[in-house]
């Protein structure tokens, strides 16, 4: 191909995506691509993929699908560093202070 037409069909491509990072899925390939894997990419980005034949744009029901998936991802880091701060207040607590060692006196 020539490469005056591939960025050509690239900007064209990249025309017709109305997101700024739209969610592109991508195809099985020749060189060991998996199908199906969902990515937010650039508008660039995915305009090429499309054209290369590595993606293409992600349907509603994928886009459903992994809004979903982001959120519960997003919930549970939420609370596991929810948890962090509450273990740390409590290792932070003054009845967790280090017994200090008694004075010893000198002998005569």
């Amino acid at each position: 191909m020539d490469l005056r037409q591939f960025f050509k069909k690239i900007r064209e491509v990249e025309a017709g995506i109305v997101e700024q990072f739209p969610l592109v899925a991508s195809v099985e390939t020749g060189d060991g691509g998996k199908s199906g894997v969902l990515s937010e990419v650039p508008r660039y980005q995915a305009a090429r993929m499309i054209v290369e034949g590595k993606a293409r744009l992600a349907s509603e029901e994928e886009k459903q699908v992994y809004i979903e998936q982001e959120a519960a991802s997003r919930k549970h880091f939420d609370e596991l560093e929810a948890a962090k701060r509450a273990h740390f207040a409590l290792i932070g607590s003054p009845d967790l202070r280090p017994q200090q060692a008694p004075v010893r006196t000198p002998k005569k």
